[in-house]
């Protein structure tokens, strides 16, 4: 069995410490190098970055505020940066199930007159850039999660986190000012069709005549009123509801406005009926046309033959008249007829 001499096994144990050493100093240098180059950050043009101290002996508070299109710079070791939207914003409510919220999303409010009216338009918006809002936008609402579908995220976590932002915090005063402004209005004032089934009941002893004449510009007006309206209220209503004026420049398009399929299928339904109508008295008035012509042909007819009877000649005069200038010869009866002339042959 062979010997192993207390000097080499010292060498031994010592080249296992120095190697050992140096694996801890290689990891050490390895995060080291991590965390000075993950305290570099940039922003896009379209972005706007709060940052905010991390890492085990920092405390969370707000660092700096990255403008939009900066240059590489130092955020500190194992900071957050927090990066928002500095661009236009829009937010969608659309039927076509292309908007912020997936599948069909309408706003459903009532008119005055009780008629579930659904609301499709869009929301032009931007983020106050400026960094002592951005800074309180942060602590307020960058610090929390947000619900979209079943996950949770930060507004500053992409395009999921801000939807889901929009969604729980501003689409609600979107839906409450919608509500207010469209319930100062009837049905027929929005959509000029709702007329059809509203006013189709026959006044008794009264035939149906046409349908209601729809008044598109008067509806036109309306719905400029009700965007002038939710322009103006949005703007307050959101700095109240947020705490602060976070959301600036806003703009709300609205685009459609439809009644539920029940009242559609009755103006549908209304159309045709008074279609049918339509197409009746056109033939009545045709057939009333026929028989006024019928009517003045045997009253023409009528006074002719008077005055045939009054003068015989006449009539053979008329009959002359009336033959056509292809015909050479007439033959009205025995014993008598009458050949044109011959036309002389050219020589």
């Amino acid at each position: 069995m062979p010997s192993i001499s207390v000097p080499g096994l010292f060498r031994g144990r010592k080249a296992w410490a120095w190697l050992a050493a140096g694996i801890v100093l290689l990891i050490v240098l390895i995060n080291a190098m991590s965390a000075i180059f993950g305290g570099m950050a940039r922003t896009n043009a379209g972005e706007i970055g709060v940052v905010r101290n991390g890492g085990p002996l920092d405390n969370n508070n707000i660092r700096q505020v990255m403008d939009p299109s900066s240059g590489l710079t130092w955020t500190g070791l194992y900071s957050n940066v927090h990066k928002y939207p500095a661009q236009q914003r829009f937010y969608t409510i659309t039927a076509q199930g292309s908007g912020d919220k997936p599948g069909v999303d309408i706003v459903h409010v009532p008119s005055s007159d009780g008629v579930d009216m659904g609301i499709e338009g869009t929301l032009y918006f931007n983020l106050n850039l400026k960094h002592d809002v951005i800074k309180r936008f942060d602590d307020k609402f960058g610090t929390r999660k947000f619900t979209l579908g079943n996950d949770t995220y930060y507004p500053w976590e992409g395009d999921k986190g801000w939807s889901a932002f929009l969604d729980q915090i501003i689409r609600p005063v979107i839906d409450n000012d919608l509500r207010v402004q469209i319930g100062n209005f009837r049905c027929a004032d929005l959509v000029s069709s709702c007329a059809l089934v509203q006013n189709s009941a026959a006044v008794p002893g009264q035939t149906p005549a046409a349908a209601p004449q729809a008044n598109g510009t008067a509806n036109n007006n309306n719905i400029s009123k009700i965007q002038d309206a939710i322009n103006t209220s949005l703007a307050a209503d959101l700095k109240e509801t947020l705490g602060d004026e976070f959301i600036v420049n806003l703009r709300f398009n609205l685009v459609r406005i439809t009644m539920p399929q029940n009242v559609q299928d009755a103006v549908n339904k209304a159309q045709a009926a008074y279609a049918q109508v339509s197409e009746m008295q056109a033939k009545a008035a045709q057939s009333q046309a026929l028989v006024a012509q019928a009517q003045a042909e045997a009253q023409a007819n009528e006074a002719r033959q008077k005055g045939y009877t009054a003068c015989p000649a006449c009539a053979q005069i008329d009959i002359m008249r009336a033959i056509p200038p292809n015909v050479t010869t007439f033959a009205p009866g025995q014993g008598f007829s009458i050949t044109a002339p011959q036309t002389p042959a050219k020589p």
